[in-house]
């Protein structure tokens, strides 16, 4: 599991419920910018994945179990997202 497996996950996830991603924080009580891209690395280029807290609240928010999010992290990116 990397990092983009986890963001790719939400993205997917958020779709998945009808939901962008600023959609989803806001539909889990978070930011909306919680999950903006620009907030996935820091200044200086470190990765930084979404906390425990901001997972738990999305999960709660659309009764979704963590084995559930966990679907889609397990999905391989669509061709086109491929690098």
């Amino acid at each position: 599991m990397t990092h983009a497996d986890v963001w790719r996950a939400i993205e997917r996830f958020a779709t998945a419920h009808g939901m962008s991603c600023s959609g989803l924080a806001k539909c889990s009580g978070l930011d909306p910018t919680t999950f903006n891209r620009s907030k996935r690395w820091s200044r200086e280029g470190q990765p930084r994945w979404p906390s425990t807290n901001s997972i738990s609240k999305i999960l709660a928010s659309t009764g979704a179990s963590i084995q559930d999010f966990a679907k889609y992290i397990d999905v391989p990116p669509p061709e086109n997202e491929q690098k």
